[in-house]
């Protein structure tokens, strides 16, 4: 499964699908909440009637005015030049990473770009007009990311739209993504408090997202999209296929599915309705990828462990069983109970049953619950020796000594004591 794969083609009468055009129908109906995970936007422009559809066929100085007149002074309209300026033309040298929808360059922009920005880097997005995102995702993501605030949202400062050139401009998250750190070689490994803080940081982002009046449907949950600021606050990214949530007595949306494989949920895969629960089991995939440092889904491995979800599961039952597939790179510094509690968690928000998966308030509960705990299993002695290793080995003498050998003690902090006898 991958995200619409046919070339862009900008302003064209039919682009929108019947679904789509609902994502978009009427933002003067998106209000917060007021429970205690969306207190913390700002308020909210009153859009007047901002129509996906309609944008999507008009020209991009329609679609700049209409922008404007939405959001006013919360977004900078950037003009291309302006862009190339900050990163070089987009050099590779600036380059912080790429994917269907293009490239995103390190830039930095101050009150010499425009009198009311501040000094600050910032992450431009370069739209890749043959690639998988097109002109709807890039629409998706300024609409939605111009009205959503909170700590847990990465902040878009400001958009281009100049002919067929489609640009965002990001505040700059200099830990760069969850996935980089759980599963590059050359990354330092997250201890345990570190995995914790990022998980009830990006669940505070998606209870926010469900909180509101009209609920906001992520619909693509994974760790290359949880971005990690200086000191590993997460903070959710790339809002292009976000989708509004159901209204009325509808228990759902049905759209076209689109979206990772992995971390998509069984029931909207095979039927492509779509609720806040969809984006719960793709929560709790993430949390089995901090618990086990394995990807979500995996073709290197054998043929029984590629897909997470599947080869975790009768592990996460028991404490016993659980420390097998714990992320070996932890040596033992996580807690024995936090981890069983963050495993059971996880079962929750993976079951195939949709109403049998916890809400996001009641997810964050249960995380936050487990931050105090320092029952270390390195400590408790319930973290086993590495498979290819005893802790105690014998190495008998040369020839001619038959009577004497060396006892080797292999101590993983102390190193290696060799004793004689």
């Amino acid at each position: 499964m991958t995200k619409d794969s046919k070339s862009w083609r900008p302003f064209t009468a039919n682009c929108c699908s019947a679904d789509d055009q609902t994502i978009f129908g009427n933002f003067s109906r998106c209000k917060t909440s007021k429970s205690d995970f969306s207190k913390n936007i700002g308020p909210l422009p009153s859009f007047r009637r901002l129509s996906f559809s309609d944008l999507s066929r008009s020209s991009s100085t329609r679609i700049n005015e209409d922008l404007a007149q939405t959001f006013g002074p919360d977004l900078f309209d950037f003009q291309v030049s302006e862009l190339r300026a900050i990163t070089q033309n987009f050099s590779t040298n600036y380059l912080l990473g790429e994917g269907g929808f293009g490239t995103v360059h390190k830039g930095y922009v101050d009150e010499n770009l425009r009198s009311s920005l501040k000094s600050q880097a910032v992450a431009v997005k370069l739209l890749n007009i043959e690639g998988l995102q097109g002109h709807r995702e890039w629409l998706a993501e300024v609409i939605f990311l111009g009205q959503l605030r909170h700590k847990n949202l990465v902040r878009l400062i400001g958009y281009c739209c100049e002919d067929e050139e489609r640009l965002l401009v990001y505040e700059f998250m200099p830990k760069g993504s969850l996935e980089n750190h759980l599963f590059k070689r050359l990354a330092m490994s997250l201890p345990w408090g570190t995995r914790l803080k990022i998980a009830i940081g990006a669940a505070k982002g998606l209870a926010f997202l469900h909180g509101a009046e009209k609920p906001v449907i992520y619909r693509d949950f994974k760790t290359s999209n949880i971005l990690l600021d200086s000191d590993f606050t997460a903070k959710l990214s790339d809002f292009g296929l976000a989708h509004m949530g159901p209204e009325g007595s509808n228990t759902h949306v049905t759209t076209r599915v689109m979206g990772t494989y992995g971390y998509a949920a069984p029931e909207y895969v095979s039927t492509g309705h779509l609720t806040t629960r969809s984006d719960i089991y793709s929560f709790g995939v993430v949390l089995l990828e901090l618990l086990t440092g394995r990807r979500a889904m995996d073709k290197t491995r054998p043929k029984n462990e590629q897909n997470l979800v599947d080869w975790t599961r009768p592990y996460l039952s028991s404490s016993r069983r659980l420390r097998c597939i714990m992320d070996p790179r932890f040596g033992g510094q996580y807690s024995v109970k936090g981890a069983k509690e963050m495993a059971h968690l996880a079962s929750l928000c993976t079951s195939l049953n949709p109403k049998d998966r916890p809400k996001m308030p009641a997810i964050i509960e249960t995380l936050e619950a487990i931050q105090p705990l320092r029952d270390m299993a390195v400590a408790c002695g319930q973290w086993p020796p590495s498979p290819k290793s005893s802790n105690k080995y014998v190495v008998y003498a040369p020839k001619g000594n038959k009577d004497s050998k060396i006892v080797v003690i292999k101590n993983s902090r102390m190193g290696v004591n060799i004793k004689s006898k």
